[in-house]
Parts: C-alpha cells; structure tokens; sequence
C-alpha cells in the first residue's frame, strides 16, 4: 500500500485514525497501541503477507535478546549475546539482499554455474533491521531500561517510517507511546499532520513523478548502448538528481504528517540538501538518520578520527563503502559509495589545509556549485542498472561523445565553428537521439525544480513555530526571515493545504513506488 495512492489516502488511513482515537477515548491506551500495531502490520503485509512471519519473527527475536541482555549483569555474557543477535540480523538481511549479488559474481569469479532462484528483497528490511540492532547495541550499553513487547512492537513497525525510515532511535520514540496525551485526539496535530502530509504528497505526486519523464528514457537508453549527446546525458541525470531529491523529501514530509496526525514526532531525516556548500554538509543533510547511524554505529566504533589522518581516511572510505552497499548490492551502488568516500576525505582534507575566514559569497556560490557536480555526478551509479550504462552515461556528461548543439547554429558563428569542430562539436541537435519528447519543457522543469530545492525554505521551516520533527543535529533549522511564511492554523494555510492535497490526489494516475522502497 502506497501513501500515494486512494486506497490509503481514502479508507486505510481515516479508518486507523477513527479507531486510534476512538478506542483511545472509550477504551484504553494499551488497546489503542495495539489497534495500531495490527494496522501497520496489515500496511505491511499489503504487499506480500509472506513477509508478515518475517518482521514479526525479527522482532520477537530481537525483542526475547534484548529482555534477557537486561537480566544478565555480568559483562562478557551480554557482550556474547550482542554478538549473536547482530550476527543474525545481519545474517537475515544478508541472505535477503545479498545472495543473488554474491552468487553471481562468484559465478564469474571462478566461472562456475551456480543456479540460484531469485530472491525478492522484502520491504523495509533494511529500516527495521537496522533500527533494532540500534536497540541491542544501547541495551548493551545499558541505555535501555526495558520496554513492554507491545511498545517495542510499535516502535519498529509504526508505519508512517516503517517502509523508508527514518531509522528511529528508540529514545525519540518509546518515550512518545507511554503518554496518555498521545492517545487523546488534538485539533492542532491533526491540523499540521494533514498540512504536512500535503506539502509532501505534492512534492512526490507533482514534482519527482513530473520530471521522472525527463529522467526515465536517458537512464532506459544508456542501458541498451546507445550513444548518448552531452545534453541529453546532463538532462538525464539532473532530471534523476531531482526526481529523487523530491522523491525522498516527499516521502519524509509524509513521514513526519501522519505520524504527526498520531501526536507522535519523527526525526528530521531530509533538510534541504541540494543547499549543501560541501559534501560535509549535504551528509548533514540527506538521510540523516542513516547518517547518524553510519558515524555513531560504524564510524566510531572503527575508531573515526582519533587514530591520526590515514586512519581516519580509511574509516570515512570503509564507512561511505559499507553505506553503498546498504542502499544495494551492485558494484554501482559500490561505486557510489567509493565516490562519497573520496569526496568526504577531499573534503576533510581542504578544510584542514585552507585556514580562512567564513567564506564570502562568491566563494560559497563556488563551492555550491562543486558541491553540486559532485552529487549529480554520484546519483548516475546510484540510478543505473549496470556499470556499463553507468560508464556510458558519464562518458557522455565528460564529452566523450563530443557537444552538440543545433543544427541552426551552423553558419551564423563564422570563424568560430572551426574552433568549435576542433574540439569535437558538431552541429546536429543538442537531444538528437529523440529521447526527451519536450526538450524546452525539460530544461523548464530543471531550472524550476533546481530554484525549489535551493532558495524555497523547506517544510520543516516553514512548520517551525509547532513543533516540528526532532531535530537530529542541533540548530540545523534556521527560522525564516520573514515569520508570515510560518505555518499557522489559518485560513490562508488551510487553504494552501488543500490545494496542495487536491492537485496531488488529481496527478495520481498510477502506481509510483517511492524511489527509497527497494532498499
């Protein structure tokens, strides 16, 4: 079941939200939960109830592990059961995600012909996993003081970040589901819940699913070999990098509404990253959550920075490698990761050499704009199917097949055409293969899109003065200049809201999965 779709905008979600606050309001608050942990496990058995024995088996697993951890007072044996709860966990999500991936190159390794079904990934397993070897590590570490199976059940499969995060921590969120207030219905979260959830609702509906059209055939091209010009490389993977971009704050916009319309606060997990002057800053800003849990689970367990430069540098590869490969297993998604692992030690690397003043505006303008090269360039293995496209599609983005441009420019540059063949322009048409329909509407929507994601304040600024989303990094929200565009629970905004809503729910013709569903 898709947030984006009529089904769950029209009767899953009134129905579980009827229920919640009625059986909170004539019943009780246990039965509340419980209404809403058997909700979100029919959300998620939507797609393949198979995968209910799953998730439900993850979590008394888990849940059984963590129980006896807080019972055993002597160090090593907890040491050994946190071993081997991450070991299964990791076995589980291996063997899922994994096995398909390692059997076929080994295959080629060692050119063998190991025959294998394929596996299907089951949803959100990366999510739940993840956010449970979280719980095991702090229970470990006695951050935990023992929860009831029924909160614990609610804290991983609450569905509005159930399927695509954020991963939650379980002191943001066991707190929020033992507060009688939550289970009491308010106007106002209902109110910015709703607003909220439009606001993203149209950014995925309207935004990511309008310029996907512009992203989908360039991708569907480099896959088969063909010969792609400059610009239609470049149209194709800015048009991606949005499409995504949007994709995913929708997504997370969506999060933090419903669980909002539950009283219940998510954390910041999408704060404008296309604003990012560095590389430093766009991890900052982009899945933050996952963020978190690669430096506080991975990076500093492998002993981040305090190990000297070279040590640090391999810790930021090895991280950014492993980060890679959980949003995938392909050499691409490999590649991918390798990128931002260069880019982060680059980075890292110009800010202990350069010893200046807060840059100017010219150069946070310049380094915006590598910043931004660098990101785009890193989306083309992210989205590829195979290296060989991913190859062909950067070929192209470099020049490697040479700059078109329109064939009715020929004539009318005089002296300089010779200068431009010499390096290899040629006069044919700037998209020659067909492959965008509407080429000036394409550059439109880029050049739309791209002053969006960069000078528009996002949703959590503009929902600032109600209690927003936790925010995952201190101070990373800066409030709006100007305090009318705030949300308020007006009129105006209601109005905004159901335009919003309303041209979302029209542009809903099809089944478009969130792009962040298959990992």
């Amino acid at each position: 079941m898709l947030f984006n779709s009529y089904i769950f905008i029209f009767l899953f979600l009134p129905i579980v939200l009827l229920g919640f606050y009625w059986i909170g309001l004539t019943k009780s608050n246990r039965i509340a939960a419980a209404w809403l942990v058997a909700s979100s496990l029919f959300f998620y058995g939507w797609w393949n109830p198979a995968y209910l024995i799953l998730i439900i088996g993850s979590i008394l697993f888990n849940y059984s592990l963590s129980t006896v951890m807080l019972t055993k007072v002597d160090r090593p044996q907890k040491k050994l059961l946190l071993t081997f709860g991450i070991t299964i966990n990791l076995a589980v999500l291996g063997y899922f995600k994994y096995t398909n991936f390692f059997v076929q190159n080994l295959n080629i390794l060692v050119n063998s012909n190991i025959a294998l079904e394929t596996i299907i990934l089951p949803l959100a397993i990366s999510f739940f996993t993840f956010q449970q070897i979280i719980y095991l590590v702090n229970t470990y570490r006695d951050e935990t003081l023992g929860h009831s199976f029924l909160h614990y059940t609610l804290f991983v499969t609450f569905f509005p970040q159930l399927i695509a995060g954020p991963i939650v921590h379980h002191k943001e969120m066991l707190p929020q589901f033992v507060k009688s207030k939550l289970y009491k219905l308010k106007a106002k979260n209902l109110s910015i819940g709703i607003s909220i959830f439009s606001i993203g609702l149209f950014k995925k509906v309207v935004l990511a699913d309008g310029v996907a059209v512009y992203s989908t055939p360039v991708f569907d091209a480099a896959e088969i070999g063909a010969v792609l010009t400059f610009f239609e490389a470049w149209c194709g993977a800015l048009a991606y990098s949005l499409q995504l971009y949007f994709d995913f704050s929708g997504y997370s916009d969506m999060a933090i509404g419903l669980a909002r319309m539950f009283g219940v606060r998510l954390p910041l997990n999408f704060n404008s990253p296309y604003k990012a002057t560095s590389i430093i800053d766009f991890w900052r800003r982009w899945h933050i959550t996952l963020s978190r849990f690669l430096r506080d689970y991975l990076y500093i367990p492998l002993g981040g920075g305090r190990k000297g430069g070279i040590r640090r540098f391999t810790n930021l590869m090895l991280t950014m490698l492993l980060g890679g490969l959980w949003h995938g297993a392909g050499w691409a998604f490999v590649l991918w990761g390798t990128l931002h692992g260069i880019y982060l030690v680059i980075n890292h690397s110009w800010r202990m050499l350069l010893v200046s003043s807060e840059p100017g505006r010219l150069r946070r303008v310049v380094y915006w704009v590598l910043t931004m090269l660098a990101v785009v360039v890193a989306w083309v293995p992210f989205r590829a199917e195979s290296l060989d496209a991913t190859f062909q599609l950067l070929v192209a983005m470099f020049g490697g097949n040479g700059l078109s441009l329109p064939v009715s420019m020929l004539g009318g540059l005089a002296e300089s055409e010779t200068w431009l063949a010499s390096y290899g322009v040629v006069f044919k048409g700037m998209f020659s293969n067909g492959l965008i329909s509407d080429r000036k509407l394409c550059i439109l929507w880029i050049g739309i899109l791209i002053l969006i994601a960069t000078l528009f304040p996002n949703t959590q600024q503009i929902t600032y003065r109600c209690g927003r989303a936790f925010e995952t990094y201190k101070d990373e929200i800066p409030r709006l200049r100007y305090r009318w565009m705030e949300w308020r629970p007006t009129l105006f905004w209601a109005f905004y809201s159901s335009i919003a809503l309303s041209c979302a729910i029209v542009c809903i013709n099809k089944v478009s999965e969130f792009l962040y569903f298959q990992f």
